[in-house]
């Protein structure tokens, strides 16, 4: 059967990834937008990658099951790659939990249940999830082990009013359920990771720089070790790593690529971000 690369999320980010793992399998673009993936689609094909499209809300478990179902006609699952969600600017509180933390966990908990052996899974995270602190053992657990259909229920979530801490909450919610799915992925001989990205240059960053908060994102571009923003091929080239045989030992993890950003945020120059997130 043909091997089976699926992206959900047809952005920058996601595209770098699947231009690396992608080639000799069949992708399957997935996003919310159907005319973005199928632009996505045009430009893989036109570089000889052999591709599909289907529209899918990360935030609705039907619609991941008829995912994992149309993307099982086209072989054999050895890649996932979710690079899709919302942003604290663009949605409200309730659908950034919705499709961050309840669909990426969905995702995951599907996925796992047909990924190949010898299959591999990346989930694009955000340094945001590194900027909450500590959370108690039990809000670790709770996020990491609670069944998905109940994970909206949390009280600790249900008392979120910030779009901020919804997106940072998240976040940290999709490094802890990938540490847990890694255990049952495993029994299938397959491995899930998270990369957390900082400020990678993308159609929205770009926006966000020449926005109102440019000013902002300047100042904290310049308090980074880097002193630069990244690139989705730097993302692209990290997780293809963890992807390859070279990362068959890597699993369960979470990897910053973040220029520095976070180690400056508690540690160095951009100590001053504390006290607005």
């Amino acid at each position: 059967m043909k091997k089976v690369a699926v992206l959900i999320g047809a952005g920058s980010i996601g595209m770098a990834i699947v231009r690396r793992v992608g080639v000799e399998k069949h992708i399957v673009l997935a996003d919310y937008n159907l005319a973005h993936a199928e632009a996505a689609t045009q430009t893989l094909e036109n570089a000889g990658f052999e591709c599909s499209t289907i529209q899918c809300d990360l935030g609705d478990r039907e619609s991941i099951l008829d995912l994992v179902k149309y993307a099982q006609t086209k072989g054999e699952v050895h890649n996932l790659i979710n690079a899709a969600g919302v942003s604290p600017s663009q949605a409200p509180v309730e659908r950034i939990l919705q499709v961050d933390l309840y669909g990426t966990s969905v995702l995951l908990e599907e996925f796992g249940k047909v990924i190949a052996e010898g299959g591999s899974g990346v989930i694009i995270s955000s340094q945001s999830g590194h900027r909450l602190p500590a959370l108690p053992q039990e809000q670790n657990d709770a996020l990491a082990m609670t069944p998905c259909e109940e994970l909206l229920d949390l009280p600790f979530l249900k008392a979120i009013t910030d779009t901020l801490k919804a997106y940072q909450y998240s976040k940290r919610c999709n490094v802890l359920r990938v540490m847990m799915e890694a255990t049952r992925w495993g029994r299938r001989g397959a491995t899930v990771n998270s990369i957390s990205p900082g400020i990678i240059i993308t159609p929205l960053a770009i926006d966000e720089l020449h926005g109102p908060r440019k000013d902002g994102y300047l100042k904290m571009i310049e308090g980074m070790p880097a002193r630069r923003a990244g690139t989705p091929d730097e993302v692209g080239d990290l997780a293809e790593f963890l992807m390859s045989s070279r990362g068959r030992f890597i699993s369960g993890a979470d990897l910053l690529i973040d220029g520095g950003c976070t180690a400056s945020y508690w540690y160095g120059d951009l100590q001053y971000l504390k006290a607005t997130h």
